[in-house]
């Protein structure tokens, strides 16, 4: 996965914004969070989307999307929103009611796709990953059926 985060962010806040993209996506997350990731694999077995979340520990009513990525190649196509969707239902059945998580609020595209999916959006939050690092916060909410 770490292979891909440059060619698919596209040099995304030069190589700054790289090591951040690389620091979001420790083992940790691969050995603790399978139940609720997922990959998505070329028929070649290359890779061509993946999703990181989990459930809070903090609020089981929430559900967290740490990270997903998908080849720019198949951007339109559905996967993000297939996978997002898979994910809804996922936490919904694991007792979550809502959905949450973050971009970098230069990330106009995410910002984007989150609205299309239905998630309220925040202000810009200064420093919410630490000095410098802005974010804006989604949240959705979960029905029955994810």
């Amino acid at each position: 996965m770490l292979a891909v985060l440059e060619p698919w962010w596209g040099g995304f806040k030069g190589a700054d914004g790289a090591r951040e993209r690389a620091l979001l996506l420790p083992r940790l997350y691969f050995q603790h969070f399978t139940d609720t990731s997922s990959l998505v694999e070329r028929p070649d077995g290359s890779l061509a989307a993946f999703l990181v979340g989990f459930l809070s520990q903090t609020d089981q009513a929430t559900a967290y999307l740490h990270f997903v990525g998908v080849d720019p190649a198949l951007h339109g196509q559905g996967v993000a929103r297939s996978l997002y969707e898979w994910f809804f239902g996922r936490a919904s059945e694991l007792g979550a009611r809502r959905v949450e998580c973050v971009t970098s609020p230069g990330n106009t595209a995410s910002r984007a796709f989150h609205d299309r999916l239905g998630f309220t959006t925040s202000p810009v939050l200064p420093d919410y990953d630490g000095p410098g690092l802005d974010r804006v916060a989604f949240t959705r909410e979960l029905d029955d059926s994810g």
